[in-house]
């Protein structure tokens, strides 16, 4: 018996996928494994590329979840939630370890690919900009990045538009008999949220009675649990940043590390914080 086929037979696979799926047809594995196109002819690119591409599929999942969450917040099917609030969570603490393989990246090692990358900067990504919209950061002016791509602009402009999964949540608020003002339940979904007394006053009865409001009092606590894990994404993505180009001006125009350092004080669920102090 010819030897390959004695082993085949010994463990079972299939080997032969001329009329079925494989893996790598499954996962499209041509297409991504073809997607980097170094441009430089330094070999640390390759890293830099692969990082980017991998965090971009990432934000995609987070994108998927967060969107679903929004659903399900809405109408009122808590549970699922959860589970994807916690999903996303530990998504993007994979996304604070993967700074860890880029901190590999030394200045003269960057200093050689910078040239090729031109204008191209993480600050356009439309898909991260998706998310911080989802979150409630909201920023129209952030739409005139994406003018060049009609599709994405429009993705982007329905977002901002779009309640944020904050914005459900305090609806919810209101939902379960706890007295949200209506202006706060009317607020234009184009701005980014701001502190209420109301949404503060509500949460507060709520972590005073969880037992009472445990569903509540668990979304509330998931919302944390991202927040906190999205701080640490942006705190290491400083960090990595300021340790491979110091304080030089970003390839996309902004400020480099002073711009995302402004970023670290950027707080998505501000009720969810300040109570803290006041329970």
């Amino acid at each position: 018996m010819d030897e390959t086929k004695k082993d085949a037979d010994w463990h079972g696979a299939q080997m032969d996928f001329s009329r079925s799926m494989s893996y790598g047809d499954y996962l499209g594995l041509d297409k991504i494994l073809s997607a980097q196109a170094p441009l430089s002819p330094n070999h640390n690119e390759m890293l830099f590329i692969i990082q980017h591409q991998t965090s971009e599929l990432w934000i995609k999942l987070m994108l998927h979840e967060l969107q679903a969450v929004r659903t399900h917040i809405r109408t009122d099917d808590l549970p699922p939630a959860f589970k994807m609030l916690a999903r996303v969570a530990r998504i993007m603490d994979q996304l604070v370890h993967a700074w860890d393989v880029l901190a590999t990246m030394t200045p003269p090692e960057y200093s050689a690919i910078r040239p090729y990358l031109a204008s191209s900067s993480g600050f356009q990504s439309f898909q991260y900009r998706e998310l911080e919209f989802i979150l409630g950061n909201k920023n129209a002016a952030m739409l005139a990045v994406h003018q060049t791509s009609p599709e994405h602009h429009a993705l982007l402009e329905r977002e901002l538009h779009a309640p944020s999964i904050y914005d459900e949540a305090v609806r919810l608020l209101g939902r379960s008999g706890l007295a949200i003002a209506p202006a706060r339940l009317d607020a234009d979904p184009t701005r980014p949220t701001v502190q209420d007394d109301s949404v503060m006053a509500a949460w507060l009865e709520v972590y005073r009675d969880p037992e009472h409001h445990w569903a509540l009092y668990e979304l509330a606590e998931k919302l944390v649990d991202l927040e906190t894990a999205f701080r640490f994404w942006r705190f290491r993505h400083v960090s990595t940043v300021e340790r491979i180009i110091g304080f030089k001006t970003g390839t996309g125009g902004t400020a480099g590390v002073s711009y995302l350092r402004k970023m670290l004080d950027v707080v998505l669920f501000p009720e969810l914080f300040a109570l803290r102090t006041a329970l």
